[in-house]
């Protein structure tokens, strides 16, 4: 078993080595709070960061990375394209300006982040001549639903590498992610902990207890034992070095079915078929 968060990786498609589990920026301030944060999940063993464009963080998760003087080369940075900035020369014109941002001349991963049903195709192409001009290692999608990834893969040249989609206890998605896993797509996780609700569920307390561990850390190594990368957001050290000690303990065959067993079908975020943003 590994040990370490910084030595555990989901291999994609095109053997690129992508970080199990990362940190998520999302709704963290630019400036010294986005900063603080990663710079604290560096120095905690993540190497995989992942931000987007409508966060409005790149800049400041661009200076934390440069501030940690911890070579590029090995962090996994992640961005997504803003629904707004869709279409094809809109999405390379958005490339850049995250570059740009962030401070650095390649993204390991680029998503599009919501499927907008008149624009995504376009998009995609566009993405894949990004890729294909060798300035992202890897390109994918966020919030596609079985029926999105199958119009987008009719005509494509790249098939996606990733699905960043919301993925927990209470929303688990079987049948989409037994698709994307059948074409080769890595699902990774967003929202896993629920917003933090996760703590409230009592037989994940008691799984916990048996490892000395808390009910984050348990959902987080169900994530990985599922083979869903996963990426936390947090601005708390506390909890940045908390959420990576999960290494070092094994969920069960029968405490992984009673986390499964947990499905609800209950959405935190929006709907992929039904969102007007």
């Amino acid at each position: 078993m590994n040990n370490s968060i910084n030595d555990t990786f989901f291999e994609l498609r095109n053997g690129i080595e992508m970080p199990a589990m990362g940190l998520g920026v999302f709704k963290i301030p630019d400036g010294q709070d986005v900063e603080n944060a990663v710079v604290e999940a560096i120095d905690a063993g993540y190497r995989g960061i992942d931000t987007a464009a409508i966060y409005g963080n790149e800049r400041g998760v661009g200076d934390a990375i440069k501030k940690t003087e911890f070579p590029r080369s090995k962090i996994f940075l992640s961005s997504k394209l803003w629904n707004a900035d869709q279409g094809y020369k809109e999405t390379l014109q958005a490339f850049d300006e995250s570059l740009l941002k962030l401070g650095t001349d390649y993204l390991d991963l680029y998503l599009i982040h919501w499927p907008v049903e008149a624009l995504y195709k376009e998009t995609w192409a566009a993405m894949e001549d990004i890729y294909n001009s060798g300035r992202v290692r890897a390109i994918g999608v966020s919030n596609f639903t079985v029926g999105q990834l199958e119009e987008l893969i009719i005509n494509c040249r790249v098939l996606p590498m990733v699905n960043q989609i919301e993925f927990h206890p209470y929303l688990q998605q079987a049948e989409l992610i037994q698709y994307c896993k059948s074409k080769g797509i890595l699902p990774e996780a967003w929202a896993p902990l629920m917003r933090g609700k996760v703590s409230q569920i009592s037989k994940i307390t008691e799984i916990g207890k048996r490892y000395g561990k808390n009910e984050f850390q348990v959902v987080l190594r169900w994530n990985i034992q599922r083979g869903i990368a996963t990426i936390p957001k947090s601005a708390t050290p506390e909890r940045i070095k908390s959420n990576a000690e999960i290494f070092d303990f094994e969920l069960t065959e029968d405490e992984v079915n009673v986390i499964d067993n947990l499905d609800k079908g209950q959405r935190f975020g929006p709907d992929p078929e039904n969102f007007d943003f």
